[in-house]
């Protein structure tokens, strides 16, 4: 079927659907295969639990008008979201980089929509299922769209602006993350160099770090606007007068202190980059203020937690050494004199691995802690004098066992390692 003609379709049916655990009547359902699962083999029960169509991409046996066949059911899904994106004329704004993206595309989306109709990348959904899905979630009254970009190998941000095609564009900044996808940091800067690329080529805009000099220099030729901590457009400064970040803009806009409702300095070029481009779009700055200011993390992402008399910062939803490093450093720096990590591994690494977490154990060697407890496989086979348990339940178990009183945690490990399951109960 060509894809105008199932854009019709989904003109008619707008919800798409790749779960026949959450099949809704009307609903267009993708048949969706990999490595451990095969969707096509539910087709009949989508149909049969109330959707419109199903798309699939093998034979099946049902002589039912309802489901459609197609070549390859993702890259169906890739080219309805294109034609999709192709019915805007409105900003598309894309954000990746190896810490921050998804705070700051929280923060972004706060700022615009006080004055937008605002559509943005719902949870996690940033990799080659989840932003066909967000584009197509895109009503016909959207103003500004913006659109976070994971990625773990080179090509990848590429393939996700052809069907993006963003007008503008984020790199948050360049670190240790996947590095054994990437092939190494090179491998990591040419990655996710490739949004810049393609703003480059099509005449589109990059919100620049500054204090990347990487960035800063890929971003040559593109139309750019700058913030950082030092230069660039707008500035701004952490002022940490709580437990909370607060950040004061030093230039470029007029919005006294910003007492923000996130945890740890590491996350002031996420404030500034979220006040840079809402400034770009004329939202006024007592609005930005207001909007970041109201923003509360969830999903394990730099969230305060006060419980049992303890003050825990859970910071969990992933880990790579960068984030780790600045994690470590601000938990240090926080008031307190019962200070307990509990850290788990980092992943996809490759034979950077061992290195990585012989530099993160000598980055805690140097502070002073009342309790160190390291999780999970890649701590097991480096040097150290702490606790060393295998995984987030045993952890669990253990920090139920110490009936801590008036003590600081800071909870922190990759996804993988799940160690938001240390704190359940």
């Amino acid at each position: 079927m060509e894809i105008k003609e199932l854009y019709r379709l989904f003109q008619k049916y707008p919800s798409i659907n790749i779960d026949t655990r959450k099949v809704e009547k009307g609903d267009m359902f993708f048949a969706l295969k990999g490595p451990n699962f095969n969707a096509n083999h539910f087709a009949k029960q989508a149909i049969d639990e109330g959707a419109a169509y199903a798309i699939v991409d093998e034979e099946i046996n049902l002589a039912d008008k309802k489901i459609i066949k197609t070549d390859n059911v993702l890259v169906a899904l890739q080219q309805l979201a294109k034609h999709h994106r192709e019915q805007f004329n409105i900003p598309f704004i894309a954000i990746t980089g190896s810490n921050g993206k998804t705070t700051t595309k929280e923060l972004v989306h706060e700022v615009l929509s006080t004055t937008y109709k605002t559509y943005t990348t719902e949870g996690n959904l940033n990799n080659h299922i989840g932003i066909p899905l967000t584009i197509l979630k895109i009503g016909l009254d959207a103003e500004i769209a913006v659109i976070e970009m994971g990625a773990n190998h080179q090509k990848e941000i590429e393939g996700y602006c052809l069907y993006t095609i963003p007008t503008h564009g984020i790199i948050t900044n360049i670190g240790k993350a996947h590095l054994e996808g990437f092939g190494g940091i090179e491998g990591v800067k040419k990655g996710k160099g490739e949004l810049f690329d393609f703003l480059k080529k099509n005449n589109g805009t990059a919100f620049v770090n500054c204090d990347d000099d990487y960035l800063k220099e890929i971003s040559a030729g593109i139309k750019n606007i700058t913030y950082g901590t030092s230069e660039g457009f707008i500035t701004g400064k952490a002022t940490m007068g709580t437990s909370f970040l607060e950040v004061e803009i030093t230039n470029g806009a007029s919005m006294g202190t910003i007492k923000t409702q996130l945890v740890g300095q590491y996350n002031l070029p996420n404030v500034i980059a979220a006040v840079t481009i809402g400034n770009h779009f004329n939202v006024t700055d007592e609005k930005m203020k207001t909007a970041i200011e109201n923003y509360t993390p969830s999903n394990s992402r730099s969230q305060l937690i006060k419980q049992g008399g303890n003050t825990i910062i859970l910071d969990a939803y992933n880990a790579n050494p960068a984030s780790m490093k600045a994690a470590i450093e601000n938990f240090a720096q926080m008031q307190g004199d019962n200070k307990i990590l509990l850290l788990g591994s980092m992943m996809e690494l490759g034979h950077e691995s061992e290195r990585e977490h012989t530099e993160i154990i000598k980055l805690i060697d140097k502070y002073k802690w009342k309790d160190v407890i390291l999780v999970g496989n890649n701590f097991k086979g480096t040097k150290h004098a702490y606790t060393y348990l295998e995984t987030s339940l045993i952890a669990k178990k253990w920090l139920k066992d110490q009936h801590f009183q008036n003590s600081q945690l800071l909870v922190k490990g990759s996804r993988s390692m799940q160690m938001e399951k240390v704190l359940e109960e």
